[in-house]
């Protein structure tokens, strides 16, 4: 007895259907155990960056690269079925929906792998920690961002309509963004600071009319210092971003002493300047705060009282600075004493208009 040929096609599409769901799961377990195979075998413990990269990356695509085949097939062999053709249009959605779920699934892990492999290979090799503050932030956002639009494709295709919870979600992110403008406006200042690298932990700072010390910890809203007082000063980075600052550890820690004084018109000043010079050596000799350079000497100008002049030292830092200065000027006002050199006093000399003669008696005598 002849087959009735609708049966005969009925028995072919459930072939087809059957071969193609046998297919690709044949295909996604092959895909699976080849990419485990490979990170094992070839790519686990080796070194060099793109292979670790290549490791990452398999590893974090093969079980979702699976799941997308299997759902992929899923659904092809169920639109062939002919008893489920009537449900064309359903398994089509929910198949596209699900391939979208698991395509965001495997963006996030791609995306997560990547960090990782960054910050283990290449952030502890930057000179700037920008990266290590960044990264486990966007290993928080990134991914949830993703899902959040897998969400609203998947809803769409649901034939939910996604205009309005879009709108609700712009004037919800409006409010948001306006409560927290101030928080904002010191992250992205934070940012700023440490993408620029202007400073980093251990720098000596000084902002203008603000305190000073060291930095003890660059965060994304706020900024600590330790002052010398050893207390620790909180400034919001919008403030810092915004202010004049000066770094004395950048792009070199040592710091140039100029120490200015004068000395009496009567001043041998050959003299002043050998005198000024050799207490400068003595001051680098003593202080293991100051550098052994050679120091520097020169007059300046004709003041009111004195002849002005300079000394030119270097310290190691910013507080050796200071400790140079105080002993340079220790040694210079004891070694002038020494010598004899005067500092004067401000001294004013005052001209009369007629000669006084010489025997006229004096002012403040009674007539």
């Amino acid at each position: 007895m002849p087959l009735d040929p609708l049966t005969t096609d009925l028995h072919l599409q459930r072939l087809i259907a059957g071969g193609v769901f046998i297919a690709t799961v044949v295909i996604a377990f092959v895909f699976f155990g080849i990419t485990r195979f490979v990170t094992r075998k070839y790519l686990t413990g080796v070194s060099g960056r793109t292979y670790r990269l290549a490791h990452s990356i398999m590893r974090a695509t093969s079980r979702p690269g699976a799941l997308f085949l299997l759902i992929l097939g899923a659904t092809v062999s169920t639109l062939i079925w002919p008893d489920a053709q009537a449900w064309g249009d359903e398994v089509t959605t929910i198949g596209g929906a699900a391939l979208v779920l698991v395509g965001a699934f495997a963006l996030s892990n791609v995306f997560i792998a990547v960090a990782n492999w960054y910050s283990l290979t290449i952030a502890i090799s930057t000179k700037t920690d920008l990266d290590d503050r960044i990264l486990p932030v966007a290993k928080r956002v990134i991914p949830l961002s993703v899902y959040a639009v897998g969400g609203l494709i998947v809803l769409d295709m649901l034939g939910v309509s996604i205009s309005p919870l879009l709108g609700g979600l712009g004037i919800t992110g409006l409010a948001v963004a306006l409560g927290l403008q101030p928080t904002l406006s010191n992250f992205f200042a934070g940012t700023n600071i440490l993408s620029e690298g202007v400073f980093s932990n251990g720098d000596y700072i000084e902002i203008q009319g603000g305190p000073a010390g060291y930095v003890e910890a660059v965060g994304m809203r706020s900024t600590k210092i330790r002052t010398w007082l050893n207390n620790f000063v909180v400034i919001p980075n919008s403030v810092l971003a915004s202010s004049i600052m000066t770094n004395y550890s950048r792009p070199d820690p040592r710091m140039n002493v100029l120490v200015t004084c004068g000395v009496s018109y009567d001043s041998d000043l050959s003299r002043v300047n050998d005198v000024a010079l050799e207490v400068a050596r003595e001051t680098i000799a003593a202080n293991p705060e100051a550098e052994d350079e050679v120091p520097w000497f020169g007059f300046e100008r004709f003041g009111d009282s004195n002849i002005d002049f300079w000394v030119f030292l270097q310290a190691t830092d910013r507080v050796g600075s200071f400790i140079v200065t105080n002993d340079l000027i220790k040694r210079l006002h004891a070694r002038f004493q020494q010598e004899g050199i005067e500092i004067n006093y401000p001294v004013r000399k005052v001209v009369f208009d007629s000669p006084v003669p010489p025997d006229a008696p004096p002012a403040w005598a009674g007539s």
